[in-house]
């Protein structure tokens, strides 16, 4: 990616970041008084971690425009698959482990309306003529980056065209940078049990 690629990227990110400040400052009455905990400083330390850990994020992804699709590729040497390049870079950003498929992924952290969408966030759209079954990463200003389909690279698309309008299923936020802990225990149980299913059948993951 390009210094103006990444100029522009960090750009989008922050402006969400910010957008997002204003929206929870204005959304506090003016009659109470705003807790110490968030404190101007504390609020600019948490937006500026929320910023870096997204941009990273963007930008792990940004890296891999131009990777060929390839049905269940796992690798950016091998191909990668929409689902597969989601995984791939949440796991590279942060460590973990999603779900290898996008329905999966669906049912993973906090559902959000497109009014709410923020870079990182996952969107979901119905490509194959059944619910989520195909997924991106937002990145801001109505755009997501995704592995579209055989004979095809990773790629930017906006959301806005029509193709897209009427195939957005919703979005998910896995706020990772929170340390992923908005997964609920009968998430994490069905997780392993698809884990588990997946190495029984293919041995791997």
């Amino acid at each position: 990616m390009s210094k103006i690629q990444r100029q522009l990227l960090a750009w989008v990110v922050l402006a969400s970041a910010l957008q997002m400040g204003t929206v929870a400052a204005q959304s506090i009455p003016e009659t109470e008084t705003t807790p110490k905990l968030f404190s101007s400083a504390t609020l600019s330390s948490a937006t500026s971690v929320v910023v870096d850990k997204t941009e990273s994020l963007i930008n792990n992804a940004m890296q891999l425009i131009g990777v060929r699709y390839r049905w269940g590729g796992n690798t950016p040497q091998s191909g990668l698959d929409c689902s597969g390049f989601v995984r791939y870079v949440f796991n590279d950003t942060f460590g973990f482990l999603l779900p290898r498929k996008s329905a999966q992924m669906s049912k993973v952290g906090l559902e959000i309306t497109k009014e709410e969408l923020r870079p990182g966030d996952l969107v979901f759209f119905n490509t194959m003529r059944h619910a989520f079954s195909h997924v991106g990463i937002y990145v801001g200003d109505n755009k997501f980056i995704h592995a579209p389909s055989r004979g095809k690279s990773i790629r930017v698309d906006d959301m806005t065209k029509t193709y897209w309008d009427k195939r957005y299923n919703g979005a998910r936020r896995l706020d990772s940078v929170q340390g992923f802990d908005v997964m609920t225990e009968e998430q994490r149980q069905q997780l392993l049990i698809d884990f588990q299913d997946r190495l029984d059948k293919t041995g791997r993951l």
